[in-house]
């Protein structure tokens, strides 16, 4: 029974730093569905979705999506800490227990309590090893909990940066695309500036935000649940939208090269898939064409032309356009379900206004068809309170 025992310990042992290893140190994507993290990620998404889906404010149901990136990595910390305390505790147990005082027998709480000691290397000194073996296996299980500490310490700042080097070019877009982002408003607004010559250099920067987004989250998966500043913002919204733009380039816009077009669509789509993959979410069969409708596609065309944007009409460009979009679609709209991020859809929603046109203290006049000089700020009245401290710094 005890070297039984003593198996069960060892392989809890390899098993948590295996899984320490392929998710911290190796750097490419794990394709092995038996993994500790991947069971842990899906013990716990599915039951903290299902809680949100009960929460009916949106913003409510946002905030408490966003928790569970950050919270979830502090979990999954733990679980690995106490699958290799409790394994070493088992090996000290089918070892008899050869920790505490020579004279007393110690049992299984003791050599749990006194592998965690070891382990977070507290060094109480109020039970120690027992014999050559308990002590070999203590400097050992010390000398791992030490590495796993520095691991950590430089896991977390790797994390932050990457999650800030994605959410940079996504809050450049508010002002580019809209909010939520669009393709005819990011068409729209860089005409109106007389500006659509840099779209080639903007795919190109999207291009290298797609490639590293697909090797940070790879070797990373736990960012994918990592949410942004904004409620109606998202790395897979950036992306589909992204992937929009390069779809109605390479139909065929006026003035605008496909070949940038083409190497961004083929990057974005390749993180797409990639990212997909981690959760093996098999994409959506025959559901592509809700994002765009026949009679949408004549209204996204009436808009870009509006804007002195013309999108070829050449025969056979509308089934270019399904084709294209039957790559990717069923991808972002599987993970928009699964991690439950909004889609933005074809066309502009109707008086909206940008990010950073909102706060706390001022609101917008709907202005989404109105040139930037025209898109003013309408402030709140101040409270009575602010009304007496606005005369008293006139006065003074």
């Amino acid at each position: 029974m005890a070297w039984l025992i003593g198996i069960v310990g060892a392989l809890l042992i390899v098993i948590g730093l295996w899984d320490v290893f392929e998710t911290i140190v190796l750097p490419r994507r794990v394709t092995r569905r038996v993994r500790l993290a991947r069971q842990f990620y899906r013990a716990t998404w599915n039951p903290w979705r299902f809680i949100a889906h009960l929460i009916r404010k949106s913003k409510r149901r946002e905030t408490f999506l966003s928790i569970y990136g950050p919270i979830s990595l502090l979990a999954l910390l733990t679980v690995w800490a106490l699958t290799v305390v409790v394994g070493f505790a088992l090996v000290h147990l089918a070892l008899g227990s050869s920790v505490g005082h020579a004279t007393e027998h110690s049992g299984f709480f003791t050599d749990l309590y006194y592998s965690g000691t070891t382990f977070f290397t507290l060094g109480l000194g109020d039970i120690a090893p027992v014999g050559s073996a308990a002590r070999a296996i203590t400097v050992v299980e010390a000398s791992i909990g030490f590495g796993m500490l520095a691991l950590v310490i430089g896991y977390l700042p790797i994390l932050y940066q990457a999650f800030s080097r994605r959410e940079v070019n996504i809050s450049m877009m508010d002002a580019r695309a809209g909010t939520p982002p669009t393709a005819i408003e990011l068409f729209r607004r860089h005409q109106q500036a007389n500006s659509m010559a840099s779209l080639d250099q903007w795919l190109r920067d999207w291009e290298m935000w797609a490639a590293d987004l697909m090797e940070s989250h790879l070797s990373y998966p736990v960012l994918c649940f990592f949410r942004s500043q904004h409620d109606n913002q998202s790395w897979l919204a950036a992306l589909s939208t992204v992937l929009d733009a390069c779809s109605l380039v390479m139909v065929g816009i006026d003035g605008l090269p496909k070949w940038q077009a083409q190497l961004t669509f083929k990057m974005a789509r390749h993180a797409l898939v990639d990212i997909s993959q981690i959760f093996n979410t098999s994409p959506l069969k025959h559901d592509g064409n809700e994002r765009l409708k026949s009679q949408e596609l004549e209204t996204l065309r009436a808009q870009l032309q509006a804007a002195s944007v013309v999108l070829n009409t050449d025969p056979g460009d509308e089934r270019t356009l399904e084709e294209l979009r039957e790559l990717y679609e069923p991808y972002t709209k599987v993970l928009s379900r699964y991690l439950m991020m909004p889609l933005p859809g074809w066309l502009p929603k109707d008086r909206a206004s940008d990010n950073w046109q909102t706060s706390a203290w001022e609101v917008t006049a709907p202005a989404a068809d109105k040139p930037f000089e025209k898109c003013l700020l309408k402030q709140k009245p101040m409270r009575p309170a602010l009304h007496a401290k606005a005369a008293l710094n006139k006065d003074s």
